[in-house]
Protein backbone atom coordinates (compact mmCIF):
# COMPACT_ATOMS: atom_id res chain seq x y z
CA UNK A 1 0.00 0.00 0.00
CA UNK A 2 3.10 2.76 0.67
CA UNK A 3 4.41 1.55 -2.13
CA UNK A 4 1.26 2.55 -4.24
CA UNK A 5 0.94 5.80 -2.06
CA UNK A 6 4.46 6.98 -2.97
CA UNK A 7 3.88 6.28 -6.95
CA UNK A 8 0.66 8.00 -7.26
CA UNK A 9 3.06 11.16 -5.54
CA UNK A 10 5.17 10.58 -7.77
CA UNK A 11 3.00 10.81 -10.66
CA UNK A 12 1.41 14.01 -8.92
CA UNK A 13 4.71 16.17 -7.93
CA UNK A 14 5.43 16.73 -12.11
CA UNK A 15 2.10 18.05 -12.33
CA UNK A 16 2.10 20.27 -9.43
CA UNK A 17 5.82 21.26 -10.44
CA UNK A 18 4.23 22.37 -14.40
CA UNK A 19 1.11 24.09 -12.71
CA UNK A 20 3.50 25.92 -10.57
CA UNK A 21 5.75 26.90 -13.18
CA UNK A 22 3.36 27.88 -15.48
CA UNK A 23 1.52 30.36 -12.29
CA UNK A 24 5.20 32.05 -12.46
CA UNK A 25 5.41 32.17 -15.81
CA UNK A 26 2.05 34.33 -15.93
CA UNK A 27 2.82 36.21 -13.56
CA UNK A 28 6.53 37.22 -14.64
CA UNK A 29 4.69 38.22 -18.25
CA UNK A 30 1.75 40.11 -16.07
CA UNK A 31 4.64 42.26 -14.74
CA UNK A 32 6.28 42.81 -17.77
CA UNK A 33 3.03 43.80 -19.27
CA UNK A 34 2.57 46.26 -16.41
CA UNK A 35 6.10 47.37 -17.02
CA UNK A 36 5.36 48.32 -20.80
CA UNK A 37 2.27 49.82 -20.54
CA UNK A 38 3.98 52.46 -18.14
CA UNK A 39 3.86 55.28 -20.23
CA UNK A 40 7.51 56.90 -21.46
CA UNK A 41 8.64 59.97 -22.59
CA UNK A 42 11.38 59.88 -24.81
CA UNK A 43 14.05 62.69 -24.83
CA UNK A 44 15.97 62.94 -28.35
CA UNK A 45 18.87 65.50 -27.54
CA UNK A 46 22.70 65.37 -28.55
CA UNK A 47 23.82 65.90 -24.63
CA UNK A 48 20.55 64.53 -23.18
CA UNK A 49 19.12 60.86 -24.33
CA UNK A 50 16.22 59.49 -21.74
CA UNK A 51 13.52 57.64 -21.12
CA UNK A 52 11.18 59.17 -18.71
CA UNK A 53 8.70 57.05 -17.04
CA UNK A 54 5.25 58.66 -15.81
CA UNK A 55 5.66 57.10 -12.20
CA UNK A 56 9.32 58.67 -12.09
CA UNK A 57 8.52 62.18 -13.43
CA UNK A 58 5.55 62.50 -10.64
CA UNK A 59 8.28 61.67 -8.32
CA UNK A 60 10.57 64.64 -9.24
CA UNK A 61 10.86 67.30 -6.59
CA UNK A 62 9.55 70.15 -9.26
CA UNK A 63 6.16 68.57 -9.47
CA UNK A 64 3.45 70.86 -8.71
CA UNK A 65 -0.41 71.24 -9.09
CA UNK A 66 -1.00 73.65 -11.70
CA UNK A 67 -4.22 75.86 -12.79
CA UNK A 68 -5.06 76.62 -16.54
CA UNK A 69 -7.24 78.90 -16.60
CA UNK A 70 -8.41 77.97 -20.14
CA UNK A 71 -6.83 75.19 -21.37
CA UNK A 72 -6.60 74.67 -25.11
CA UNK A 73 -8.08 71.56 -25.86
CA UNK A 74 -10.25 71.32 -22.97
CA UNK A 75 -11.47 74.48 -23.67
CA UNK A 76 -11.94 75.20 -20.02
CA UNK A 77 -10.28 75.46 -16.35
CA UNK A 78 -8.13 72.18 -15.76
CA UNK A 79 -5.56 71.61 -12.61
CA UNK A 80 -2.73 69.12 -13.39
CA UNK A 81 0.53 67.58 -11.75
CA UNK A 82 2.79 69.03 -13.75
CA UNK A 83 6.71 69.94 -14.40
CA UNK A 84 8.29 72.76 -15.52
CA UNK A 85 9.78 72.10 -18.61
CA UNK A 86 13.01 73.70 -17.86
CA UNK A 87 13.27 70.90 -15.12
CA UNK A 88 13.75 68.01 -17.30
CA UNK A 89 15.22 69.90 -20.87
CA UNK A 90 18.76 70.89 -19.08
CA UNK A 91 20.24 72.28 -21.66
CA UNK A 92 19.25 74.00 -24.77
CA UNK A 93 22.18 76.44 -25.95
CA UNK A 94 22.61 76.47 -29.54
CA UNK A 95 19.52 74.35 -30.29
CA UNK A 96 17.11 76.39 -32.18
CA UNK A 97 14.08 74.46 -32.53
CA UNK A 98 12.21 71.77 -30.59
CA UNK A 99 10.15 69.31 -31.56
CA UNK A 100 7.16 67.82 -29.58
CA UNK A 101 6.19 64.53 -31.15
CA UNK A 102 2.54 63.28 -30.58
CA UNK A 103 1.24 59.53 -30.80
CA UNK A 104 -1.32 60.08 -33.47
CA UNK A 105 1.73 62.15 -36.30
CA UNK A 106 0.73 65.10 -34.92
CA UNK A 107 4.44 67.08 -34.38
CA UNK A 108 4.81 71.03 -32.96
CA UNK A 109 7.92 72.72 -33.88
CA UNK A 110 8.81 75.26 -31.30
CA UNK A 111 11.18 78.01 -31.43
CA UNK A 112 13.66 77.21 -28.02
CA UNK A 113 13.24 81.47 -27.38
CA UNK A 114 9.48 80.64 -26.97
CA UNK A 115 10.31 78.20 -24.14
CA UNK A 116 12.76 80.40 -22.09
CA UNK A 117 10.19 83.44 -23.00
CA UNK A 118 7.89 85.18 -20.95
CA UNK A 119 4.62 82.34 -21.56
CA UNK A 120 6.01 79.28 -19.09
CA UNK A 121 5.65 75.65 -20.55
CA UNK A 122 4.83 73.16 -18.30
CA UNK A 123 4.77 69.02 -18.90
CA UNK A 124 1.38 67.75 -17.54
CA UNK A 125 1.43 64.57 -16.30
CA UNK A 126 -1.93 62.51 -15.93
CA UNK A 127 -1.45 60.15 -12.89
CA UNK A 128 -2.77 56.29 -13.36
CA UNK A 129 -5.29 56.73 -10.45
CA UNK A 130 -6.63 59.95 -11.59
CA UNK A 131 -7.42 60.27 -15.28
CA UNK A 132 -7.84 63.08 -17.07
CA UNK A 133 -11.43 63.56 -19.00
CA UNK A 134 -11.70 62.35 -22.44
CA UNK A 135 -11.03 64.74 -25.54
CA UNK A 136 -13.70 63.44 -27.35
CA UNK A 137 -17.03 60.88 -26.05
CA UNK A 138 -15.90 57.41 -26.02
CA UNK A 139 -12.24 58.58 -27.07
CA UNK A 140 -8.79 59.22 -24.80
CA UNK A 141 -7.85 62.19 -22.65
CA UNK A 142 -4.51 64.21 -23.57
CA UNK A 143 -2.37 62.22 -21.62
CA UNK A 144 -0.41 61.01 -20.25
CA UNK A 145 2.18 63.55 -21.37
CA UNK A 146 0.79 66.94 -22.82
CA UNK A 147 2.61 70.75 -22.79
CA UNK A 148 0.36 73.30 -21.45
CA UNK A 149 1.65 76.97 -20.95
CA UNK A 150 1.12 79.53 -18.04
CA UNK A 151 0.21 83.23 -18.92
CA UNK A 152 0.45 81.94 -22.79
CA UNK A 153 -1.09 85.36 -24.27
CA UNK A 154 2.40 86.70 -22.85
CA UNK A 155 4.03 85.27 -26.26
CA UNK A 156 1.42 84.74 -27.83
CA UNK A 157 1.65 80.88 -28.16
CA UNK A 158 -0.56 79.42 -30.77
CA UNK A 159 -3.06 76.21 -29.77
CA UNK A 160 -0.68 74.29 -32.14
CA UNK A 161 1.70 74.32 -29.61
CA UNK A 162 -0.12 72.69 -26.98
CA UNK A 163 0.97 69.14 -27.94
CA UNK A 164 -1.04 66.71 -25.99
CA UNK A 165 -0.45 62.58 -26.38
CA UNK A 166 3.04 62.85 -26.04
CA UNK A 167 5.86 60.19 -26.75
CA UNK A 168 9.03 62.07 -27.95
CA UNK A 169 10.80 65.53 -27.69
CA UNK A 170 13.84 66.32 -29.44
CA UNK A 171 16.08 68.72 -30.56
CA UNK A 172 15.96 70.13 -34.27
CA UNK A 173 16.74 72.91 -37.01
CA UNK A 174 14.00 74.66 -38.17
CA UNK A 175 11.26 73.40 -40.69
CA UNK A 176 12.58 75.41 -43.85
CA UNK A 177 16.18 73.96 -43.16
CA UNK A 178 15.67 70.43 -43.28
CA UNK A 179 13.10 70.64 -45.88
CA UNK A 180 13.89 73.33 -48.56
CA UNK A 181 11.40 72.38 -50.76
CA UNK A 182 8.67 74.10 -48.55
CA UNK A 183 10.39 76.95 -49.55
CA UNK A 184 8.64 79.97 -51.84
CA UNK A 185 10.77 80.59 -55.14
CA UNK A 186 14.25 82.30 -54.04
CA UNK A 187 13.66 85.06 -56.50
CA UNK A 188 10.92 86.34 -54.21
CA UNK A 189 11.52 89.13 -51.81
CA UNK A 190 11.75 87.69 -47.84
CA UNK A 191 9.09 90.15 -46.59
CA UNK A 192 6.69 89.16 -49.88
CA UNK A 193 3.03 87.47 -49.06
CA UNK A 194 4.26 84.16 -50.22
CA UNK A 195 7.51 84.23 -47.77
CA UNK A 196 5.03 85.19 -44.92
CA UNK A 197 2.46 82.76 -45.88
CA UNK A 198 5.07 80.47 -45.59
CA UNK A 199 5.90 81.44 -41.49
CA UNK A 200 1.85 81.07 -41.20
CA UNK A 201 2.20 77.47 -42.40
CA UNK A 202 4.97 76.51 -40.11
CA UNK A 203 3.08 77.98 -37.23
CA UNK A 204 0.10 76.75 -37.89
CA UNK A 205 -0.41 73.95 -40.34
CA UNK A 206 3.08 72.11 -40.44
CA UNK A 207 1.95 70.64 -37.19
CA UNK A 208 -0.47 68.38 -39.24
CA UNK A 209 0.60 68.77 -42.75
CA UNK A 210 2.89 68.47 -45.41
CA UNK A 211 4.19 70.18 -48.53
CA UNK A 212 5.66 68.90 -51.35
CA UNK A 213 6.57 65.58 -49.16
CA UNK A 214 8.54 68.08 -46.99
CA UNK A 215 7.69 67.92 -43.07
CA UNK A 216 7.29 65.91 -39.93
CA UNK A 217 3.52 65.60 -39.47
CA UNK A 218 1.50 62.62 -40.54
CA UNK A 219 -2.01 63.46 -38.89
CA UNK A 220 -2.85 65.05 -42.28
CA UNK A 221 -3.14 65.57 -45.91
CA UNK A 222 -0.37 66.85 -48.24
CA UNK A 223 -1.19 70.53 -48.97
CA UNK A 224 0.31 70.31 -52.03
CA UNK A 225 0.66 66.94 -53.45
CA UNK A 226 -0.87 65.65 -55.73
CA UNK A 227 -3.22 68.71 -55.91
CA UNK A 228 -3.53 71.65 -53.78
CA UNK A 229 -6.30 73.42 -51.65
CA UNK A 230 -6.50 76.12 -53.93
CA UNK A 231 -7.25 74.22 -56.90
CA UNK A 232 -10.31 72.08 -55.49
CA UNK A 233 -11.80 74.33 -53.35
CA UNK A 234 -13.45 77.85 -54.30
CA UNK A 235 -11.44 81.01 -52.57
CA UNK A 236 -14.57 82.03 -50.44
CA UNK A 237 -14.92 78.10 -49.45
CA UNK A 238 -11.51 77.56 -48.90
CA UNK A 239 -11.04 80.80 -46.96
CA UNK A 240 -14.25 79.85 -45.02
CA UNK A 241 -13.16 76.30 -44.37
CA UNK A 242 -9.51 77.29 -42.46
CA UNK A 243 -11.80 79.72 -40.17
CA UNK A 244 -14.29 77.33 -39.55
CA UNK A 245 -13.76 73.35 -41.26
CA UNK A 246 -17.02 71.85 -40.10
CA UNK A 247 -19.22 74.70 -41.39
CA UNK A 248 -17.97 73.70 -44.65
CA UNK A 249 -17.80 69.53 -44.01
CA UNK A 250 -17.68 67.47 -41.49
CA UNK A 251 -17.12 63.60 -41.20
CA UNK A 252 -16.75 61.73 -37.70
CA UNK A 253 -12.49 61.75 -37.16
CA UNK A 254 -12.59 65.23 -38.29
CA UNK A 255 -9.75 66.57 -36.35
CA UNK A 256 -9.16 69.97 -37.82
CA UNK A 257 -9.59 73.10 -35.94
CA UNK A 258 -10.35 76.24 -37.09
CA UNK A 259 -8.51 79.45 -36.79
CA UNK A 260 -10.24 82.36 -35.94
CA UNK A 261 -9.31 85.97 -36.23
CA UNK A 262 -7.99 86.10 -32.88
CA UNK A 263 -5.25 82.88 -34.16
CA UNK A 264 -4.70 83.84 -37.66
CA UNK A 265 -5.61 87.76 -38.02
CA UNK A 266 -6.57 88.45 -41.72
CA UNK A 267 -3.40 89.49 -43.12
CA UNK A 268 -2.39 86.32 -42.34
CA UNK A 269 -4.84 84.47 -43.86
CA UNK A 270 -4.17 86.26 -47.24
CA UNK A 271 -0.58 85.84 -46.82
CA UNK A 272 -1.14 81.62 -46.00
CA UNK A 273 -3.69 81.80 -49.25
CA UNK A 274 -0.93 83.48 -51.37
CA UNK A 275 2.04 81.21 -50.39
CA UNK A 276 -0.32 77.94 -51.33
CA UNK A 277 -1.68 79.12 -54.66
CA UNK A 278 2.07 80.01 -55.39
CA UNK A 279 3.25 76.54 -53.75
CA UNK A 280 0.29 74.83 -56.68
CA UNK A 281 2.99 75.98 -59.59
CA UNK A 282 6.13 74.36 -57.62
CA UNK A 283 5.37 70.64 -57.32
CA UNK A 284 7.69 69.46 -60.37
CA UNK A 285 10.52 71.62 -58.56
CA UNK A 286 9.67 70.33 -55.10
CA UNK A 287 9.96 66.92 -57.01
CA UNK A 288 13.32 67.57 -58.15
CA UNK A 289 15.05 69.26 -55.00
CA UNK A 290 13.64 66.22 -52.77
CA UNK A 291 15.67 63.51 -54.92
Amino acid sequence: MKNLIAADIHKIHPIRTLLLCGIALLLIAASNFAVAAEPVLELAFSKQRQKLARADLLRHPDVRTISVPLDVSYKRKMEYRALPLKSILRNLHGISTVQFKSNDGFVANIPTELLSGASEPWLAIEPANAPWPELKPGGRSAGAFYLVWIAPEKSNITPEFWPYQLVAISESAALAERYPHILPDRALQKDSAEYRGMQVYVTHCASCHQINGGGDAKLGPDLNLPFNPTEYFQADFLRKYIRDPAAVRHWPQMTMPGFSPSVMDDTQLDDLLAYLRHMARRKQLAADTSN
